[in-house]
């Protein structure tokens, strides 16, 4: 099953909540995406629906499963590696970061390995 942009950006935001707090709730994705606490709950539901994630039943967090987490590493990896080429080759470090944000949704996987080899300097 392939993952709508949004719902990368659902992933990438649980992931790096969760780093930060283990106990993730949808206020909190709600509040870092700028969303309403609706919307989320309705990407919430598509995603476990879709088995990218777990709401415990007891604490209401929200975890990532396997398949959630390996795909959100590759999203934020994407992120993180675009905005540093991006840098490398002279644009701000927001605006970097911004664009990446856009890039990282579609991205092919050639033109990915090739940024990430000259990002390590291998280019």
């Amino acid at each position: 099953m392939s993952i709508y942009e949004s719902g990368e950006d659902y992933l990438e935001t649980i992931y790096l909540l969760s780093k930060a707090n283990p106990g993730v709730h949808a206020i909190n994705v709600a509040e870092a995406l700028s969303f309403s606490k609706p919307s989320v709950t309705r990407a919430l539901k598509i995603l476990k629906t879709n088995g990218f994630i777990n709401i415990d039943a007891a604490t209401n967090h929200i975890i990532l499963t396997d398949k959630g987490r390996e795909t959100a590493e590759g999203i934020f990896d994407r992120h993180e590696t675009i905005t540093k080429f991006w840098v490398l080759n002279g644009v701000s470090p927001e605006i970097a970061a911004k664009d990446a944000c856009r890039m990282e949704h579609d991205i092919s996987p050639e033109t990915f390995k090739r940024v990430k080899e000259i990002v390590a300097g291998n280019g």
